[in-house]
């Protein structure tokens, strides 16, 4: 009898996961449609593709709590790094091929969500196109 494997979610793949709800609902909140979660290639990953009027967003999630900027001095959006960005590329590029949008208006943007876990509050901060 084979035994079943459960996959163990780390707390930083839960304080993740929250961070895109929350990012999910700030979108949504703003008008745009969440087409798709977690578009997965093997070469990278896009948290959000959303659609705004005729252009399509690419959105990275970043989270972070307050054990991680308790400094002030770490910026999420500094972990944008050029690697990051040319994987992105890829995996959006693989996307539009995928969905037959090779012709469609698109940007890649970036959501921070700053949670604080003892007020049980979130900021977040939308910066618009990342490449």
């Amino acid at each position: 009898m084979k035994e079943k494997r459960v996959k163990k979610t780390t707390e930083k793949r839960k304080t993740g996961d929250l961070g895109e709800s929350i990012a999910i609902k700030y979108l949504e909140g703003k008008g745009y449609k969440v087409l798709k979660q977690n578009y997965l290639k093997p070469w990278g990953e896009i948290d959000i593709v959303a659609r705004k009027g005729s252009k399509l967003y690419f959105i990275e999630v970043k989270t972070v709590t307050h054990e991680t900027n308790g400094s002030n001095t770490y910026r999420a959006e500094d972990n944008i790094h050029p690697f990051k960005l040319k994987r992105l590329e890829r995996t959006i590029n693989s996307y539009l091929l995928e969905k037959g949008e090779g012709e469609s208006d698109w940007q890649m943007d970036l959501v921070v969500v700053a949670l604080d876990k003892e007020s049980k509050k979130a900021k977040v901060k939308y910066i618009e196109g990342i490449f």
